[in-house]
């Protein structure tokens, strides 16, 4: 996980801006797709990025870096005497390679904005279920660039369908100060995540059918891959459950049977369960059908407070 993230979000960013800042191309063209080129992959890099880790406003700088590079260009460059077309291998090699980041750029950059728009299934409307903070969203969104989540759609694979009623599911990081999820880049114990240990309440009057505290809160990035959900509770309301995971030993407090209403405590966001390290999961299905896996039901998407969120959005916390 470490290297990817320096890789892609750190090391390969910087490269670019290098490239568009120090090594301009000799042509109007050249320059034009490198600038393109770059920009549009720095913003399919912000949109499909999960940038819990380093810091969530990184791609900002990012993109104002690229804007200074590219207002910088025409003040040390003698636009007059610029050729049209690239001249030379190597300046032909940087157009292609400027077209190449276009297109990766663009399609990414392209699917990510489509995994904005709400899917082809009933949307629910819950209360925030938080209570005071800044929250993150690592997982959502209506396709498989923007929520990891999706892939639990492909009845091929059978474990999958174990697990389906989470396909449209929302995961969410807590924010710190400046913006940091963690004490450090991945330290181990859960305390230091500033999730750990948030409220979380009742977004929709209900019953609980399902309710578990009992699990272990695992050190980073230790996970339970049999009980995935870890510490959870399950609120049906109407005709629709609503699945909360990984919560904190010990804080779940409501049990199976008990009735809810809109606002009520049920418990903190933890580290149980197949976490990869703190957060909360929250999902929306059908109830499964008698003797079913408990999450294998038709799955269906959350609206928080009006907001369909995906991957990058961030979310304030209810004062309830």
């Amino acid at each position: 996980m470490t290297a990817t993230v320096l890789t892609f979000q750190v090391l390969l960013p910087l490269t670019l801006l290098a490239w568009l800042a120090f090594l301009p191309a000799g042509s109007l063209v050249g320059f034009v797709m490198q600038a393109a080129g770059i920009g549009i992959f720095l913003f399919a890099l912000a949109k499909v990025g999960q940038w819990a880790v380093p810091v969530w406003w990184l791609p900002l700088v990012y993109g104002a870096l690229w804007l200074v590079a590219l207002v910088a260009w025409p003040l040390k460059s003698n636009l007059a005497g610029l050729p049209l077309l690239p001249s030379g291998l190597s300046a032909w090699l940087f157009l292609a390679l400027s077209i190449l980041l276009f297109g990766i750029g663009g399609w990414f950059g392209t699917r990510a904005l489509i995994g904005r728009s709400e899917p082809p299934v009933e949307v629910i409307d819950i209360e925030n279920p938080f209570g005071p903070g800044r929250y993150l969203v690592g997982n959502g969104g209506s396709n498989a660039v923007v929520n990891a989540h999706m892939k639990t759609l492909d009845a091929s694979i059978e474990r999958f369908r174990r697990w389906r009623g989470q396909s449209y599911a929302v995961d969410f990081f807590g924010l710190g100060p400046f913006g940091l999820r963690a004490k450090g880049w991945r330290p181990t114990e859960p305390s230091a995540y500033a999730i750990f240990g948030a409220a979380l309440h009742a977004p929709c009057a209900g019953e609980v059918v399902a309710a578990e505290g009992g699990m272990p809160d695992f050190l980073v990035p230790e996970q339970d891959q049999v009980n995935r959900l870890g510490n959870h509770v399950i609120l049906r309301c109407d005709d629709v459950e609503i699945v909360f995971a990984h919560l904190q030993k010990g804080s779940v407090r409501v049990s199976s049977g008990d009735s809810v209403a809109t606002g009520d405590r049920l418990g903190e966001i933890g580290n149980s369960g197949a976490s990869t390290e703190p957060h909360l999961h929250i999902h929306a299905q059908r109830p499964a059908p008698a003797g079913a896996p408990p999450i294998s039901g038709e799955p269906l998407a959350l609206r928080i407070d009006g907001r369909f969120l995906v991957r990058g959005d961030r979310l304030t916390g209810h004062n309830w």
